[in-house]
């Protein structure tokens, strides 16, 4: 069995993707385990020393901070806590979400900072690598405080409670576990805390949309040099000269990749009439290169909070200190879904106005790009589909991170609402595959009305192999099979095949 281990190291989106794609089991490294259960002692003794209140850990939570509990009471705190907090509504939330959540708590509480049991770390470990998905709502978190609401649903199944995704049905936890002989744990103290607060719901959707952004960033690339050659433009603004000279990164690069993508195409090469392009062609790489730095900006700030401890109270045990403080705070992630949402969707709105241009029968292509307009509606419709989904993708770009409303009777002051910038960032991310989708769709219909000519090697390869799935429309036919079968090319080719930079 292959293996990641849980450990110091820092995670990379590269290793996370692998361990995603591979399978790989989970299991704590001997370093891991030694400062789980350092930390952990180091609570016990603690608690059996001091009388000094300890936040959540003897005390209630929230605004409750000033009563204190017995020490009799202290697992029912941490129970209590888990049950009262899974409040979450709306759909379950994506499969590789939930375990990706998972895979980022385990990371967060093995750095020995969080004071639970190394049991319950195991047990996390073990549901993971036994596909035991905890049913995780969409909606219920305020990005403060942690993740509240939706890690609460992911800690149910620990007590037995809730339900799990167990071999491809929605099951109760409690049923699930007597088929695996697991027992229902008993949180101690500190533990139910350690495991509600935390942004991990936010990080793992940060992940998630992280991960096909800059794999729709290249197809973006692709399907935008399929077009400008469709469309018989101009190759001279993608020249080195033009991007030396303004030196933004990924605006050198995005003119790069067209002019590999383009390289040897008789289209591009040939004497043009017209002497400028549209901007959704000419300004390719300022507009995706501009998107391309935003997602480099925001992989950074998620690199930072995938390899940090983002729970509270934090404990200290080398320095005899146990901090109440606020890294649950999800403001830097909620900002950074923000600017990723913003950078997505205009990579959506541009790839729309070059769809716009390819159906509008213009430069000797026919009208909606089909031989016979009029008797045949042919390319009409799927712009529609592609302006809508830009439309509904502005809506989405409405910022979450400017929102906060107060909760726990003004303890919780101002919250950042990075779990809803989360999930409408995702849903960015759905509506870009769809879009970029139909634009390849309309790119190799439009480059069949250039024949004889030829595109690039590379272009024309892409081509042979999207007509695999997808036929050149003759007549009018039903075209939303063909624009589900561009969206399955679109996940099935890895963009890397076309030798990219980024």
């Amino acid at each position: 069995m292959d293996y990641h281990y849980i450990s110091s190291a820092d995670l990379t989106f590269e290793k996370l993707e692998q361990i995603l794609i591979e399978k790989q089991n989970l299991k704590l490294s001997d370093g891991s385990v030694k400062r789980i259960e350092h930390c952990r002692k180091y609570l016990d003794e603690r608690i059996a020393a001091s009388e000094e209140p300890i936040y959540g850990v003897t005390t209630g939570f929230g605004s409750l901070c000033n009563h204190t509990i017995s020490g009799e009471d202290l697992s029912t705190l941490q129970k209590n806590l888990v049950i009262s907090h899974a409040c979450g509504v709306g759909e379950p939330i994506d499969k590789e979400i939930v375990k990706l959540m998972m895979l980022l708590k385990i990371q967060s509480l093995a750095y020995g900072n969080s004071g639970v049991k190394l049991t319950t770390v195991e047990r996390l470990t073990d549901m993971y690598n036994n596909e035991v998905l905890p049913v995780i709502y969409t909606h219920g978190s305020l990005g403060a405080s942690g993740d509240l609401a939706p890690l609460a649903h992911m800690s149910l199944p620990l007590l037995g409670m809730g339900e799990v995704w167990y071999k491809g049905e929605m099951l109760p936890a409690g049923k699930v576990l007597q088929q695996l002989d697991w027992k229902p744990l008993k949180l101690s103290s500190k533990e139910g805390l350690a495991l509600l607060n935390g942004t991990q719901f936010m990080s793992g959707y940060g992940v998630y949309t992280i991960l096909r952004a800059k794999r729709l960033s290249k197809w973006a690339d692709i399907t935008g040099a399929l077009s400008l050659d469709a469309y018989d433009g101009r190759i001279e603004p993608f020249l080195e000269q033009v991007h030396k000279i303004r030196q933004h990164k990924g605006q050198i690069e995005t003119a790069k990749n067209i002019r590999m993508l383009l390289d040897g195409s008789e289209i591009i090469n040939r004497e043009k009439t017209h002497v400028q392009d549209p901007y959704s062609f000419r300004c390719i790489p300022q507009v995706h290169g501009a998107s391309k730095d935003a997602i480099r900006y925001v992989e950074n700030v998620f690199l930072k909070e995938i390899n940090g401890v983002t729970d509270n109270p934090t404990i200290f045990p080398d320095d005899d200190m146990i901090i109440s403080a606020g890294n649950f705070h999800g403001q830097s992630l909620a900002l950074a879904f923000d600017f990723l949402g913003i950078a997505l969707a205009e990579l959506g709105n541009i790839a729309e106005r070059r769809i716009y241009k390819l159906v509008s029968g213009t430069r000797q292509l026919p009208s909606f790009l089909v031989a016979i307009p009029g008797l045949n509606s042919g390319f009409m419709i799927p712009q529609y589909t592609a302006a809508s989904l830009v439309s509904s993708n502005k809506q989405l770009c409405t910022p979450a991170s400017v929102d906060s409303i107060e909760s726990s009777q003004g303890q919780e002051d101002h919250v950042s609402m990075g779990a809803n910038a989360a999930v409408k960032t995702y849903h960015i991310v759905k509506n870009l595959q769809q879009i970029l989708a139909i634009e390849l769709l309309n790119g190799c219909q439009a480059l069949e009305f250039r024949r004889p000519a030829k595109s690039s090697p590379v272009i024309e390869k892409l081509v042979k192999t999207y007509r695999k799935s997808v036929p050149f429309v003759e007549n009018d036919t039903v075209m939303y099979s063909l624009m589900k079968k561009s969206v399955e090319v679109l996940n099935k080719i890895n963009p890397d095949f076309y030798f990219f930079d980024m």
